[in-house]
Protein backbone atom coordinates (compact mmCIF):
# COMPACT_ATOMS: atom_id res chain seq x y z
CA UNK A 1 0.00 0.00 0.00
CA UNK A 2 1.65 3.45 -0.76
CA UNK A 3 0.38 6.45 0.60
CA UNK A 4 1.24 9.95 -0.61
CA UNK A 5 1.11 13.11 1.24
CA UNK A 6 1.35 16.78 -0.11
CA UNK A 7 1.66 19.76 2.14
CA UNK A 8 -1.90 21.64 2.58
CA UNK A 9 -2.25 25.62 4.42
CA UNK A 10 -2.59 23.78 7.48
CA UNK A 11 -2.40 20.08 7.65
CA UNK A 12 -0.83 17.18 5.30
CA UNK A 13 -3.43 15.98 2.74
CA UNK A 14 -2.58 12.24 2.37
CA UNK A 15 -4.30 9.92 -0.27
CA UNK A 16 -3.61 6.08 -1.44
CA UNK A 17 -1.92 5.77 -4.65
CA UNK A 18 -4.18 5.59 -7.84
CA UNK A 19 -2.11 4.30 -11.13
CA UNK A 20 -4.78 5.93 -13.03
CA UNK A 21 -4.08 9.64 -11.73
CA UNK A 22 -3.29 12.18 -13.88
CA UNK A 23 -0.05 13.34 -14.62
CA UNK A 24 1.21 15.49 -12.22
CA UNK A 25 -1.42 14.85 -9.52
CA UNK A 26 1.44 14.07 -7.00
CA UNK A 27 3.84 17.06 -7.74
CA UNK A 28 4.88 18.83 -4.81
CA UNK A 29 4.34 15.58 -2.47
CA UNK A 30 6.69 15.38 0.32
CA UNK A 31 5.69 11.64 2.12
CA UNK A 32 5.61 8.92 0.24
CA UNK A 33 4.39 5.89 2.71
CA UNK A 34 5.25 2.61 1.45
CA UNK A 35 3.77 -0.45 3.06
CA UNK A 36 4.54 -4.08 2.07
CA UNK A 37 4.62 -2.03 -1.49
CA UNK A 38 3.80 -3.93 -4.53
CA UNK A 39 6.52 -4.30 -7.41
CA UNK A 40 3.70 -1.55 -9.45
CA UNK A 41 4.11 0.54 -6.30
CA UNK A 42 7.90 0.43 -6.13
CA UNK A 43 8.46 1.43 -9.60
CA UNK A 44 6.18 4.23 -9.49
CA UNK A 45 8.29 5.49 -6.77
CA UNK A 46 11.63 4.93 -7.87
CA UNK A 47 11.02 5.94 -11.02
CA UNK A 48 9.61 9.60 -9.73
CA UNK A 49 12.03 10.43 -7.47
CA UNK A 50 15.01 8.36 -9.68
CA UNK A 51 16.12 6.11 -6.76
CA UNK A 52 16.34 2.88 -5.56
CA UNK A 53 14.61 1.42 -3.05
CA UNK A 54 16.09 -1.00 -0.48
CA UNK A 55 15.36 -4.60 -0.44
CA UNK A 56 13.55 -6.13 2.39
CA UNK A 57 16.73 -8.76 2.34
CA UNK A 58 18.50 -5.51 2.79
CA UNK A 59 16.47 -3.77 5.51
CA UNK A 60 17.12 -6.39 7.72
CA UNK A 61 20.64 -6.43 7.17
CA UNK A 62 22.03 -6.45 10.82
CA UNK A 63 25.32 -4.92 9.81
CA UNK A 64 25.24 -0.78 11.54
CA UNK A 65 27.04 0.15 8.29
CA UNK A 66 24.86 -1.08 5.88
CA UNK A 67 21.63 0.72 8.30
CA UNK A 68 22.61 4.44 7.72
CA UNK A 69 24.57 5.55 4.27
CA UNK A 70 23.97 7.97 2.02
CA UNK A 71 23.53 7.24 -1.67
CA UNK A 72 22.59 9.21 -4.53
CA UNK A 73 22.30 12.43 -2.90
CA UNK A 74 19.70 10.72 -0.06
CA UNK A 75 19.94 9.62 3.30
CA UNK A 76 18.93 5.90 3.24
CA UNK A 77 18.64 5.40 7.35
CA UNK A 78 16.93 1.78 8.91
CA UNK A 79 15.79 1.57 12.23
CA UNK A 80 14.20 -1.29 14.54
CA UNK A 81 11.03 -0.67 15.12
CA UNK A 82 8.49 -2.98 17.43
CA UNK A 83 4.72 -3.35 16.11
CA UNK A 84 2.19 -5.27 17.58
CA UNK A 85 2.40 -4.21 21.06
CA UNK A 86 -1.44 -2.97 21.37
CA UNK A 87 -1.74 -6.84 20.96
CA UNK A 88 0.69 -7.50 23.87
CA UNK A 89 2.88 -9.50 20.94
CA UNK A 90 5.54 -6.83 20.25
CA UNK A 91 7.89 -7.84 17.21
CA UNK A 92 10.59 -5.84 15.36
CA UNK A 93 10.83 -5.26 12.03
CA UNK A 94 12.57 -2.87 10.43
CA UNK A 95 12.12 0.58 9.20
CA UNK A 96 14.07 2.62 5.94
CA UNK A 97 13.10 6.72 6.19
CA UNK A 98 14.63 7.72 3.15
CA UNK A 99 15.88 11.63 2.66
CA UNK A 100 16.18 13.31 -0.92
CA UNK A 101 16.22 17.04 -0.31
CA UNK A 102 12.97 17.93 0.66
CA UNK A 103 11.10 14.47 0.00
CA UNK A 104 10.81 11.64 2.71
CA UNK A 105 10.05 8.10 1.05
CA UNK A 106 8.91 5.36 4.33
CA UNK A 107 9.13 1.37 3.39
CA UNK A 108 8.22 -0.73 5.83
CA UNK A 109 6.52 -4.60 5.95
CA UNK A 110 4.52 -4.31 9.42
CA UNK A 111 2.32 -1.21 10.48
CA UNK A 112 3.43 0.22 13.78
CA UNK A 113 0.51 2.61 15.09
CA UNK A 114 2.85 5.45 15.07
CA UNK A 115 2.41 5.70 11.26
CA UNK A 116 -1.29 5.61 11.92
CA UNK A 117 -1.29 8.08 14.94
CA UNK A 118 0.66 10.75 12.79
CA UNK A 119 -0.91 10.36 9.96
CA UNK A 120 -4.30 11.05 11.42
CA UNK A 121 -2.89 13.73 13.61
CA UNK A 122 -0.91 15.66 10.71
CA UNK A 123 -4.44 15.31 8.69
CA UNK A 124 -6.13 17.43 10.83
CA UNK A 125 -7.42 20.92 10.24
CA UNK A 126 -5.56 24.07 12.08
CA UNK A 127 -2.67 21.48 13.15
CA UNK A 128 0.79 22.11 12.15
CA UNK A 129 2.42 22.46 8.88
CA UNK A 130 4.64 19.82 7.12
CA UNK A 131 6.46 21.68 4.28
CA UNK A 132 9.07 19.29 3.80
CA UNK A 133 9.89 15.99 4.20
CA UNK A 134 12.63 16.50 7.10
CA UNK A 135 9.54 18.21 9.00
CA UNK A 136 7.64 14.75 8.61
CA UNK A 137 10.64 12.79 9.43
CA UNK A 138 10.71 14.59 12.68
CA UNK A 139 6.89 13.91 13.17
CA UNK A 140 7.54 10.36 12.75
CA UNK A 141 10.35 10.03 14.57
CA UNK A 142 8.69 12.01 18.11
CA UNK A 143 5.52 9.61 17.12
CA UNK A 144 7.57 6.27 17.59
CA UNK A 145 9.14 7.94 20.36
CA UNK A 146 5.78 8.81 22.46
CA UNK A 147 4.93 4.95 21.74
CA UNK A 148 7.99 3.76 22.97
CA UNK A 149 7.65 6.10 26.33
CA UNK A 150 3.72 5.14 26.52
CA UNK A 151 5.30 1.20 26.22
CA UNK A 152 7.83 1.79 29.09
CA UNK A 153 5.28 3.33 31.46
CA UNK A 154 2.90 0.47 31.18
CA UNK A 155 6.14 -1.90 31.69
CA UNK A 156 6.96 -0.18 34.62
CA UNK A 157 3.51 -0.80 35.83
CA UNK A 158 3.05 -4.02 35.17
CA UNK A 159 6.88 -4.95 36.46
CA UNK A 160 5.57 -2.79 39.79
CA UNK A 161 2.36 -5.69 39.99
CA UNK A 162 5.08 -8.15 39.67
CA UNK A 163 7.08 -6.89 42.21
CA UNK A 164 4.24 -6.85 44.66
CA UNK A 165 3.09 -10.55 44.01
CA UNK A 166 6.97 -11.57 44.43
CA UNK A 167 7.26 -9.72 47.69
CA UNK A 168 3.90 -9.46 49.19
CA UNK A 169 2.54 -12.87 48.70
CA UNK A 170 0.41 -14.19 51.24
CA UNK A 171 0.57 -17.32 53.07
CA UNK A 172 -0.29 -20.99 51.44
CA UNK A 173 0.55 -23.70 50.51
CA UNK A 174 3.64 -24.22 49.66
CA UNK A 175 3.10 -26.23 46.28
CA UNK A 176 0.71 -23.74 45.61
CA UNK A 177 3.00 -20.04 46.40
CA UNK A 178 5.72 -22.44 44.28
CA UNK A 179 3.26 -22.32 41.11
CA UNK A 180 2.52 -18.53 41.85
CA UNK A 181 6.04 -17.64 41.31
CA UNK A 182 6.78 -19.66 38.36
CA UNK A 183 4.11 -17.88 36.86
CA UNK A 184 5.63 -14.59 38.03
CA UNK A 185 8.83 -16.45 35.95
CA UNK A 186 7.24 -16.54 32.73
CA UNK A 187 5.97 -12.87 33.35
CA UNK A 188 9.42 -11.73 34.26
CA UNK A 189 10.85 -13.37 30.67
CA UNK A 190 7.71 -11.70 28.89
CA UNK A 191 9.11 -8.72 30.19
CA UNK A 192 12.44 -8.69 29.92
CA UNK A 193 12.10 -9.57 26.33
CA UNK A 194 9.77 -6.80 25.71
CA UNK A 195 11.98 -4.42 27.56
CA UNK A 196 15.01 -5.60 25.20
CA UNK A 197 13.33 -4.77 22.02
CA UNK A 198 12.12 -1.70 23.62
CA UNK A 199 15.48 -0.63 24.03
CA UNK A 200 17.23 -1.95 21.02
CA UNK A 201 14.43 0.17 18.83
CA UNK A 202 15.35 3.30 21.21
CA UNK A 203 18.96 2.94 20.76
CA UNK A 204 18.70 2.60 17.02
CA UNK A 205 16.47 5.76 16.97
CA UNK A 206 19.65 7.53 18.42
CA UNK A 207 21.99 6.14 15.76
CA UNK A 208 19.63 7.04 13.40
CA UNK A 209 18.80 11.03 14.37
CA UNK A 210 22.38 11.39 15.34
CA UNK A 211 23.48 10.57 11.59
CA UNK A 212 20.89 12.68 10.18
CA UNK A 213 21.86 15.52 12.37
CA UNK A 214 25.79 15.14 10.72
CA UNK A 215 24.45 15.04 7.24
CA UNK A 216 25.36 18.06 4.47
CA UNK A 217 23.25 18.01 2.09
CA UNK A 218 24.25 20.70 -0.59
CA UNK A 219 21.89 23.40 -1.50
CA UNK A 220 19.00 21.79 1.63
CA UNK A 221 19.59 23.70 4.93
CA UNK A 222 17.13 22.81 7.81
CA UNK A 223 15.75 25.17 9.64
CA UNK A 224 16.46 25.85 13.10
CA UNK A 225 13.13 24.31 14.49
CA UNK A 226 14.12 21.16 12.51
CA UNK A 227 17.31 21.21 14.02
CA UNK A 228 16.33 21.79 17.22
CA UNK A 229 13.54 19.38 17.14
CA UNK A 230 15.79 16.62 16.42
CA UNK A 231 18.08 17.28 19.20
CA UNK A 232 14.92 17.04 21.40
CA UNK A 233 14.57 13.66 19.69
CA UNK A 234 17.56 12.72 20.67
CA UNK A 235 17.73 13.66 24.06
CA UNK A 236 14.42 11.96 25.05
CA UNK A 237 15.87 9.18 23.15
CA UNK A 238 18.75 8.99 25.94
CA UNK A 239 16.41 9.85 28.87
CA UNK A 240 14.26 6.43 27.72
CA UNK A 241 16.97 4.36 27.02
CA UNK A 242 18.66 5.00 30.74
CA UNK A 243 14.83 4.48 31.76
CA UNK A 244 14.69 1.17 30.07
CA UNK A 245 17.94 0.00 31.35
CA UNK A 246 16.72 0.99 34.97
CA UNK A 247 13.79 -1.56 34.65
CA UNK A 248 16.05 -4.36 32.62
CA UNK A 249 18.00 -4.16 36.01
CA UNK A 250 14.67 -4.16 38.01
CA UNK A 251 13.59 -7.21 35.89
CA UNK A 252 17.52 -9.19 36.79
CA UNK A 253 16.84 -8.08 40.29
CA UNK A 254 13.20 -9.83 40.49
CA UNK A 255 14.13 -12.27 38.56
CA UNK A 256 16.81 -13.12 41.12
CA UNK A 257 14.79 -12.88 44.36
CA UNK A 258 11.71 -14.95 42.81
CA UNK A 259 14.53 -17.80 42.03
CA UNK A 260 15.63 -17.12 45.36
CA UNK A 261 12.08 -17.80 46.90
CA UNK A 262 11.08 -20.85 44.75
CA UNK A 263 14.17 -22.43 46.20
CA UNK A 264 13.32 -21.58 50.09
CA UNK A 265 10.00 -22.54 49.25
CA UNK A 266 11.71 -26.37 48.28
CA UNK A 267 13.85 -25.55 51.11
CA UNK A 268 11.62 -25.53 53.96
CA UNK A 269 9.64 -29.19 52.25
CA UNK A 270 13.34 -30.46 52.22
CA UNK A 271 13.84 -29.54 55.85
CA UNK A 272 10.81 -30.64 56.79
CA UNK A 273 11.68 -34.20 55.79
CA UNK A 274 14.94 -33.79 57.24
CA UNK A 275 13.33 -33.10 60.33
CA UNK A 276 10.77 -36.12 60.44
CA UNK A 277 13.85 -38.27 59.44
CA UNK A 278 15.79 -37.34 62.74
CA UNK A 279 12.82 -37.78 64.87
CA UNK A 280 11.57 -41.11 63.75
CA UNK A 281 15.62 -42.14 63.42
CA UNK A 282 16.14 -43.15 67.79
CA UNK A 283 12.73 -45.12 67.91
CA UNK A 284 13.76 -47.04 64.75
CA UNK A 285 17.23 -47.69 66.28
CA UNK A 286 15.30 -48.86 69.51
CA UNK A 287 12.76 -50.80 67.70
CA UNK A 288 15.92 -52.33 66.00
CA UNK A 289 17.19 -52.94 69.19
CA UNK A 290 14.43 -55.27 70.12
CA UNK A 291 13.77 -57.00 66.88
CA UNK A 292 17.76 -58.44 67.23
CA UNK A 293 17.21 -62.69 67.92
CA UNK A 294 19.88 -62.87 70.35
CA UNK A 295 19.13 -65.42 73.08
CA UNK A 296 20.18 -63.86 75.94
CA UNK A 297 17.67 -60.83 76.10
CA UNK A 298 16.46 -60.43 79.50
CA UNK A 299 14.13 -57.63 78.81
CA UNK A 300 12.17 -60.39 76.21
CA UNK A 301 10.73 -62.12 79.58
CA UNK A 302 10.22 -59.09 81.53
CA UNK A 303 6.51 -58.21 82.38
CA UNK A 304 6.61 -54.65 81.58
CA UNK A 305 9.28 -55.16 78.43
CA UNK A 306 6.52 -54.27 75.70
CA UNK A 307 5.35 -51.40 77.61
CA UNK A 308 9.09 -50.06 78.02
CA UNK A 309 9.78 -50.53 74.46
CA UNK A 310 7.14 -48.60 73.41
CA UNK A 311 7.62 -45.71 76.14
CA UNK A 312 11.57 -45.72 75.06
CA UNK A 313 10.69 -45.43 71.64
CA UNK A 314 8.41 -42.23 72.27
CA UNK A 315 10.80 -40.53 73.77
CA UNK A 316 13.38 -41.20 71.68
CA UNK A 317 10.88 -39.26 69.48
CA UNK A 318 9.57 -36.72 71.59
CA UNK A 319 13.08 -35.65 72.79
CA UNK A 320 14.15 -34.60 69.04
CA UNK A 321 10.71 -32.90 68.31
CA UNK A 322 11.34 -30.89 71.38
CA UNK A 323 15.01 -29.61 70.66
CA UNK A 324 14.14 -28.78 67.37
CA UNK A 325 10.72 -26.67 68.42
CA UNK A 326 13.12 -25.14 71.04
CA UNK A 327 15.79 -23.62 68.64
CA UNK A 328 13.09 -22.73 65.92
CA UNK A 329 14.20 -24.69 63.83
CA UNK A 330 10.56 -26.20 63.22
Amino acid sequence: MLHICTPAVDHLACTPFNEKAAIGAYDGAVWYDLFDPTPAEIIFVESSLDLKLPTREEMQDIEPSARLYNEAGAEVMTMTAMAGMAEGNPVKTPLTFILRGNVLITLRHADPKPFETFRQRAGKPNGETYATGEAVMAGLVEALIDRLAQALELSGDDIDSISTGVFRSGPGKADRKTQDLQGLIEKIGQKGDALTLLRESLVSIQRMVAFHQTRETPGVRASKEIRAAFKSLQRDAAALISHAEFLSAKITFLLDATLGLINLEQNKIIKIFSVVAVIFLPPTLVASAYGMNFDVMPELHWTFGYPFAIGLMALSAVLPYLLFKRNGWL
